[in-house]
């Protein structure tokens, strides 16, 4: 998805786009880097539907599977000439530094008692939103886009992404196995402070409010039985509905900032894509 929006937003100015295509290459270079170092602070068992890199080797050979991709970005991106580098390089070091600081707070998250939506948005803005947005910042800036288009593009991105890593909680508990291509409720296991479970801890009053904090403080139990007791509360509140409003109102926050771009209907193109990321179901 990141080097097609960098792909894209290139696109909408010039025609040549084989020309950046080492340049998106180290976009999801990076992003792989992180999911790397992502699934073994989570302890995930998969990713796109198959075991993650700690699981089938070990520990170690993630680590560093994950450092040499970053190294790589930066080989990626030295190919460009001085003046872009000297545009780019500043720009990828912010984002870089960003996305871990998201990281951080994601991990802090899970020792705190009590996690704000704002809070849990801002988080979501560093961890996965703001690479969306390079992404597509990057694609203009190669094809010397305005810098109002070009914050317009940053804008979209960081909003789509807010609203992708939304959705991509709401999957988390209520997506098709087959289609995911990760564990299905797997936040619910770890107890991650989603959206989703701020909202019904929010809301959730009574038993159904001492059932899940009994959930949640257990240290030992079945996993399924588990993701069906807090799905049922998540479905007694509304949180599905709820978390749906919330996506739509981050993706139509993007499609207002593709309303300021100066390429009129080439903007279709990312509209397009964007509706997908709403409609997926993986």
């Amino acid at each position: 998805m990141r080097p097609m929006l960098a792909l894209l937003s290139y696109s909408l100015y010039k025609n040549d786009v084989e020309k950046i295509v080492t340049y998106a290459v180290a976009v999801e270079a990076f992003h792989n880097f992180t999911l790397m170092h992502d699934d073994i602070m989570d302890k995930a068992p998969l990713r796109r539907g198959k075991a993650t890199v700690h699981e089938k080797w070990n520990t170690n050979t993630a680590i560093l599977s994950g450092d040499v991709m970053l190294v790589r970005v930066y080989d990626f991106f030295l190919s460009l000439d001085g003046d872009k580098l000297k545009q780019v390089l500043p720009l990828f070091n912010q984002c870089a530094a960003a996305v871990c600081e998201g990281q951080q707070w994601d991990m802090d998250f899970e020792t705190k008692s009590k996690v704000t939506e704002k809070q849990y948005i801002e988080m979501i803005r560093l961890k996965t939103a703001v690479l969306l947005g390079f992404s597509l910042e990057l694609g203009a800036l190669l094809a010397n886009a305005s810098e109002k288009d070009r914050k317009a593009l940053r804008d979209f991105g960081v909003n789509i992404g807010i609203g992708f890593q939304l959705k991509d909680d709401l999957l988390d508990v209520y997506a098709d196995q087959k289609k995911f291509g990760k564990q299905v409720g797997g936040d619910i296991i770890a107890n991650k402070k989603t959206f989703l479970l701020i909202k019904a801890l929010e809301k959730a009053k009574g038993k159904d409010r001492a059932e899940l904090q009994q959930w949640m403080e257990m240290k030992k139990f079945n996993k399924k039985k588990k993701v069906a007791a807090v799905t049922l509360i998540y479905d007694k509140l509304g949180i599905k509905k709820i978390a749906e409003a919330k996506i739509n109102d981050y993706f139509n926050r993007g499609f207002a900032s593709l309303g300021q771009l100066s390429v009129g209907e080439k903007s279709n193109v990312l509209i397009r894509f964007a509706k997908e990321l709403v409609e997926r179901q993986k």
